[in-house]
């Protein structure tokens, strides 16, 4: 081949090596399977490969690592979903040579269902939610585990926050064998080490939702009833870009809040949700919602309604879904909630801004902080007293016209 003839090049990921493989137009073999470690794959790939080249590898663990690397040196990189590349996952004779051709192959062809890439601060914004995720998870093991003791041991705790610091001196003083205190120890040590590492993921992501481009659209998702700070930068990080979406049905899908279907011939079914996409995603707009229809009427009203006719764990998942596409508009249009209430919102702005501490960071009251973002809902214009908690702010007058 001369070297301005394209190839389409597969790579197969592992975690030491790739296997590499390459066909042309005709999808004829150009470049035999051929395994390069990891290691010494940066070397390889800058001097083999070349500006028309196309290549295709699957979504892995270092899949943005290799991207961001070749991405540079060839025409195209794509990255595939491998569960919806079929000739693979469904193949009786499943080799690493086998796979990198059947990659190459249907790239040449036009038949790779390419996933989007997330730019670098939308992978990063990802990785600290999941981390944040974890040590939640880890934090919330640990409590349980303390209670399981007392539910053995049929142990009624005093009063006030169960592992606050006024109570540490109970866990201590129970009568327990020295295996069990021991336990008690340890996992009340591990409680108080996860504390500080939860508040300072949590200072980062209060940092971030200042900074561009997610500042930008925080007071889109937080005039929302149920979503907090966390929440709505859940929401972002999963979303990415809201551009990508053309309709909210399709970010529904994505989320995996939208009905099975199957229809063929003369059988038409439906399901429950299928639950593919962003699993975070989902589970925070399941929160969103439960806490939607706690506190704000509207939403109550809805729930009940639906909880009437198909249950309770049904019309929650139904909540988030029409929370979801509602989130969707504000998002693409940039605007108010058709149904937000202006001093609800703005309480929601002043909890932002005392969150934030905007009066440090941003030499801001938290008042100004509200109106600021009241008057990019273009909200709330004629408010001036917000009553939050015991304390009435004293909004500034607005600067957008009636």
């Amino acid at each position: 081949m001369t070297d301005n003839q394209k190839r389409y090049v597969g790579l197969d990921v592992h975690k030491h090596y790739v296997m590499v493989g390459a066909v042309n137009a005709d999808q004829e073999m150009v470049l035999p399977p051929r395994k390069v470690s990891l290691t010494e794959f940066e070397g390889w790939a800058k001097k083999y490969l070349r500006p028309t080249d196309e290549v295709v590898l699957e979504a892995t663990t270092n899949a943005w690592y290799l991207y961001d690397l070749l991405e540079p040196l060839v025409g195209r990189v794509l990255v595939c979903h491998p569960p919806q590349v079929k000739l693979i996952a469904a193949a009786f004779v499943k080799t690493d040579k086998k796979d990198t051709m059947t990659l190459a192959k249907l790239l040449a062809v036009g038949m790779i269902p390419a996933v989007w890439v997330p730019p670098v601060h939308v992978r990063e914004l990802r990785a600290l939610i999941n981390h944040r995720h974890r040590l939640i998870a880890q934090q919330t093991r640990l409590k349980n585990q303390l209670q399981s003791l007392l539910h053995r041991h049929h142990l009624v705790p005093p009063g006030g926050k169960l592992f606050g610091a006024a109570n540490r001196s109970w866990w201590l003083g129970l009568s327990l064998n020295p295996s069990e205190k021991l336990r008690l120890r340890q996992d009340l040590t591990l409680l108080d080490q996860l504390s500080p590492l939860i508040s300072e993921v949590e200072e980062e992501l209060n940092r971030l939702s200042l900074a561009e481009p997610w500042a930008d659209q925080m007071p889109y998702l937080l005039q929302l009833p149920g979503i907090g700070l966390i929440t709505a930068m859940t929401i972002l990080g999963a979303i990415g870009q809201i551009e990508r979406f053309p309709a909210a049905k399709k970010l529904v899908g994505y989320a995996g809040l939208g009905a099975k279907v199957h229809s063929s011939g003369q059988t038409h079914r439906t399901g429950g949700i299928t639950k593919q996409g962003r699993r975070e995603l989902r589970r925070v707009l399941i929160e969103a919602a439960w806490t939607a229809v706690r506190y704000d009427q509207h939403w109550q009203e809805q729930f009940e309604r639906l909880a009437y006719r198909i249950g309770r764990e049904k019309a929650i998942v139904a909540i988030a879904r029409k929370l979801l596409v509602i989130i969707w508009h504000v998002l693409t249009a940039k605007v108010a909630d058709r149904r937000a209430e202006p001093q609800q919102v703005a309480r929601y702005f002043i909890r932002w801004g005392r969150q934030l501490r905007v009066k440090t960071t941003l030499g801001l009251k938290a008042s100004e902080f509200a109106r600021q973002h009241l008057d990019r809902l273009k909200l709330g214009q004629e408010l001036e007293r917000v009553p939050y908690g015991t304390v009435t702010y004293c909004l500034p007058p607005s600067t957008t016209a009636t």
